[in-house]
């Protein structure tokens, strides 16, 4: 599920410190948090050993140093989480470490990135260049930094963007005594590549975007090693049953579009992907309507509702195949930034729930708030979901930013 992100975290937290030499003059900007995060799940867990209440504090900072009038610029962004019980969630990555030149019309950028394409609220089907930390989310929304060169260009008729990708993320996956989890490990050791170069593959992608007049329009193409991982049965040195990733080599196109009409978003996102030998393609998309200043207050709420699409059927790297979204957006325009998302997806085929809510609110200054729960609901032995049928949650996540 998309994060409600408070974007005036930044500005809040930005310390500037201006260098001068004599022949340019150099700002430096620090920003970061400390955010402890609790979780409680009210049912035993599939596998021995998990437990119901888990613990874990996460870090994460930026320094950024601009010079040459702003054109060129550098950024740091380290992240680390300690966990109490999940090894796997104990890992550290570098989001962002890259250096950027702007001349004109065109930007540069070397080193490593993150970079999002996408509209719709529950499944960005388009968004393929940075590779899922799936320890950290649940719903595929936090992402571990892509090493990358980069070139982007503005012209009067839309936005070219241009990647090489030398380097292969794999996907970060939960242990067996972390929630929510499989309930048949998956055995990194033995990951395949559908390429000999592995790690070392060069991928590349580029991307049109423009808009025209209410329509914003973003036409896509990847080739290169998919990020999602199919993931096969096999077994381990001691003959247990393991789930082995198969990183295939794919090609593929896809097109996001967002049209706004007054109190109306209209979303769509797909794509035609080549895997396997095979072809297929995935798509979703939706409306979006607020009201605005409801009951005569400073609120707006918003009603999404969406379809997801895919023409194989689901399968256990895809789980949205035939699934309806619903969802209430309430957003009171305070101070405080504060803002609830509800939503809901249900599998049509199987008549599976997954129910989320999500709220965030800054106290002060310095602090800001998230919570989140999650429930799954008549989930069938045959759901690509039912792993985590027996892993509702609830999480609060408490941010010092500084």
């Amino acid at each position: 599920m998309k994060k409600l992100k408070a974007t005036c975290i930044a500005g809040l937290f930005t310390c500037g410190i201006a260098m001068t030499t004599p022949s340019m003059a150099t700002e430096f900007e620090f920003t970061g948090f400390v955010e402890p995060e609790f979780q409680v799940f009210p049912n035993r867990g599939n596998v021995a050993g998990q437990k119901r209440f888990n613990s874990s504090v996460a870090i994460e900072v930026t320094a950024e140093a601009f010079w040459d009038n702003g054109d060129q610029f550098v950024v740091f962004t380290p992240f680390a989480r300690l966990d109490q019980n999940d090894g796997n969630r104990t890992h550290a990555d570098i989001r962002e470490l890259k250096y950027a030149y702007v001349t004109g019309d065109w930007e540069f950028r070397v080193g490593i990135d993150k970079v999002f394409w996408g509209v719709t609220e529950v499944a960005h089907l388009v968004d393929i260049i940075n590779q899922t930390d799936q320890v950290e989310s649940l719903d595929g929304e936090e992402k571990l930094g892509q090493p990358m060169v980069a070139v982007s260009t503005v012209q009067d008729f839309g936005v070219f963007d241009f990647y090489l990708l030398p380097y292969f993320r794999e996907r970060t996956f939960p242990s067996m005594s972390g929630r929510p989890a499989f309930d048949i490990p998956v055995d990194e050791t033995q990951t395949m590549y559908g390429s000999n170069d592995k790690r070392q593959h060069l991928d590349f992608a580029t991307r049109y975007s423009n808009t025209f007049e209410d329509w914003d329009v973003g036409i896509a193409y990847f080739q290169g090693t998919g990020r999602d991982p199919v993931l096969m049965p096999g077994f381990d040195t001691g003959g247990n049953l393991v789930l082995i990733p198969l990183y295939a080599q794919i090609k593929q196109a896809s097109i996001d579009v967002q049209a706004t009409k007054d109190a109306w978003l209209y979303k769509f996102e797909g794509f035609w992907r080549r895997e396997l030998g095979e072809e297929y393609i995935q798509a979703t998309g939706g409306i979006e309507y607020t009201f605005y200043q409801i009951f005569d207050s400073a609120s707006d709420l918003g009603i999404v509702a969406e379809y997801i699409w895919d023409d194989r059927g689901a399968t256990n790297a895809n789980a949205f195949a035939n699934d309806a979204v619903a969802g209430l957006r309430w957003t009171p325009n305070d101070e405080a930034s504060t803002a609830v998302l509800l939503a809901s997806v249900v599998d049509i085929d199987t008549q599976a729930v997954s129910l989320s809510l999500e709220a965030e609110r800054r106290f002060g200054d310095d602090y800001f708030v998230s919570l989140e729960a999650r429930v799954f609901e008549n989930v069938q032995r045959t759901d690509p979901l039912f792993s985590f049928a027996d892993d509702d949650f609830i999480q609060l996540r408490v941010a010092r930013y500084f």
